[in-house]
């Protein structure tokens, strides 16, 4: 079962990895985004570092939401989601897998480039620190919850904007917890407790995330 689950994860990093333009396009929206603010701001130092938290986590969650609904959606296209839905492997794994192999082609990208982006706000080594953790924790929330709504609009062809309506007001504690914990890194002041609340949703999110977007599947597929 283990070297199954492998297999299949190492299958989808591979397959999107192949498509380019669905892990590049996000990155390249992060990073405009990001470098936009100091062009409209200005370049003085500190304003963009009080508004740094803000544009880099704004900036990460939009870029993940843009490629969130394409999680399902190839699968659901080629008919491959109907071969999962009849798989002899439990479903909530196989949809763990998937999530899992997203998150690595997805938002790692954005996690490694944003030291760079943090330069560009003038960051220092404590605050990118603190950056790149919050990130670690807070990226597998916006992945685990979104994947929820992205299972309920599978079936629906022209969703628009449905799913942000859906997934946006389940990202609103990991943004608070993670620019939370930039702008404390930033006035020296303690951090376990935002860390630990952003440590409590990815347990949560990884506890009921994959079975509640296993049922989600379930329903979208028949719409």
């Amino acid at each position: 079962m283990l070297k199954s689950l492998l297999t299949i994860t190492h299958q989808e990093i591979v397959m999107t990895l192949r498509q380019a333009y669905s892990w590049i396009t996000p990155l390249l929206f992060f990073v405009i985004v990001v470098c936009l603010f100091p062009l409209a701001l200005g370049p003085d130092e500190n304003t963009l570092n009080k508004v740094a938290p803000g544009i880099i986590w704004v900036g990460a969650l939009l870029a993940i939401v843009m490629s969130i609904g394409n999680i399902f959606r190839s699968d659901a296209e080629e008919g491959h989601l109907d071969l999962l839905l009849l798989s002899a492997h439990p479903l909530t794994l196989l949809v763990l897998c998937k999530l899992i192999s997203h998150w690595i082609t997805h938002c790692l990208p954005l996690i490694v480039i944003s030291p760079l982006l943090g330069i560009l706000l003038h960051l220092n080594i404590h605050e990118e620190s603190v950056l790149v953790i919050s990130l670690l924790l807070g990226t597998p929330v916006f992945v685990l919850l979104g994947a929820i709504g992205s299972a309920l609009v599978v079936g629906i062809r022209s969703h628009g904007l449905l799913l942000p309506i859906l997934i946006m007001p389940l990202y609103i504690p990991v943004l608070i917890f993670g620019t939370g914990s930039m702008i404390a890194a930033s006035a020296n002041l303690p951090l376990a407790s935002d860390f630990a609340m952003m440590g409590a949703l990815v347990l949560i999110s990884l506890a009921f995330a994959p079975l509640l977007t296993s049922a989600a599947l379930r329903i979208g597929a028949n719409q």
